[in-house]
């Protein structure tokens, strides 16, 4: 069962899938025509789930679900993720890597590896108050308050101490 975004409860869990590219206009429309059709015949366990999908920034598929009535099993998530491989291989576009940085650069997003992203730290080419994306944040709070967040607020200034 799919509810609009902004009336899932605030404690709903939520995954993020940050492309590596940003979606042109037809294909934001095919991709929210396939999340629409997937999140109503979402289940676990033969119950639906109540779900919402926003896409924020042509580049972040961002799904919702409402824990309270059903909550999402194994195999309900693992369902999730072959929808999004699905997608990737559909659009040529990696959505699974966690292994990069989607930062604003004013009002466009840039997107690089995280080995990318500190040299750009080190070369000052970015700043501590550069706004990065939070894609591990895990609910719809979390979300609001804390998915866009400066640099510095964020794992990717952590160095190791030296030994």
């Amino acid at each position: 069962m799919i509810l609009p975004f902004d009336e899932m409860p605030k404690d709903s869990r939520i995954w993020i899938y940050q492309s590596d590219k940003k979606f042109k206009g037809s294909e934001i429309d095919q991709i929210q025509t396939k999340l629409t059709q997937f999140l109503k015949n979402w289940t676990a366990h033969g119950d639906n789930l109540k779900s919402s999908f926003e896409i924020k920034y042509d580049r972040f598929l961002i799904i919702a679900l409402n824990e309270k009535s059903t909550k999402a099993s194994g195999c309900s998530i693992d369902v999730c993720v072959h929808f999004i491989q699905q997608i990737e291989n559909e659009y040529q576009v990696s959505l699974l890597d966690k292994m990069n940085v989607a930062f604003k650069q004013g009002e466009y997003v840039s997107y690089k590896s995280i080995v990318e992203f500190k040299s750009l730290i080190k070369n000052k080419s970015v700043s501590k108050n550069t706004v990065v994306f939070n894609n591990l944040v895990v609910d719809i709070e979390d979300y609001n308050n804390s998915w866009e967040v400066p640099a510095f607020k964020s794992c990717l200034l952590y160095t190791s101490p030296s030994p």
